[in-house]
């Protein structure tokens, strides 16, 4: 199946994959409006480890309303039953997360996306199955997750002669290294740590530097 049930559209102004701080506090709400207002961001991923399903669910039906207002895709890392429960756009999968085809079986046509490292026979798989997009990384290195696998731009260029499907790169992106990504292939740009933990500057202000 080269294109998954909901083949996604690339839009090349709108090339932010905002992923979740790791802890939700008062101020995000207010941040993720100001951030989204400026469409660049295509994606807002709900990332949130050892928290119960019950308070991700309160999270993520703030973060619903908030996407929808601003056009942007809601997706659930790992958790496929909070997407379903929530009805969002998606979800996201790690290498050992759910399976596409079970996941596919719960939310059907909604997007779905797998995390492929640094591997080909990985995103060959992944092309099989139906998924909706590939995500490889890590380009650079992250403070926000441990880093064991490493990609690089050859990688790139190397997936993109197998598959149209839109590639996400992540691992470190910041406004010093992003450009070099967005002109070998890669469609979306996975970030977190540079927009929540940015000492220089506050979220819609990081975001701003990424033209």
């Amino acid at each position: 199946m080269e294109n998954g049930p909901k083949k996604l559209r690339v839009n090349k102004k709108k090339f932010v994959y905002l992923i979740s701080p790791n802890k939700i506090r008062r101020s995000f709400y207010n941040d993720l409006i100001e951030i989204l207002k400026l469409r660049k961001v295509s994606f807002f991923q709900l990332r949130l480890k050892n928290m119960s399903f019950k308070k991700k669910l309160v999270i993520g039906k703030k973060i619903k309303i908030i996407c929808k207002k601003y056009s942007t895709k809601f997706l659930i890392n790992d958790d496929v039953l909070l997407a379903k429960k929530l009805n969002t756009d998606g979800c996201h999968l790690g290498q050992k997360d759910m399976k596409i085809i079970k996941a596919r079986k719960l939310i059907k046509k909604k997007i779905i996306g797998i995390t492929c490292h640094n591997s080909i026979k990985l995103a060959k798989l992944a092309i099989k199955n139906g998924a909706d997009y590939l995500a490889f990384g890590a380009f650079n290195f992250s403070k926000t997750k441990k880093t064991k696998y490493k990609a690089n731009l050859t990688l790139l260029k190397k997936i993109k002669k197998i598959t149209n499907i839109p590639i996400v790169a992540i691992g470190g992106i910041n406004s010093e290294n992003y450009k070099k990504l967005l002109l070998n292939n890669a469609n979306f740009l996975a970030i977190s740590g540079y927009i929540w933990n940015n000492k220089k500057y506050k979220p819609h202000e990081a975001i701003k530097k990424l033209k």
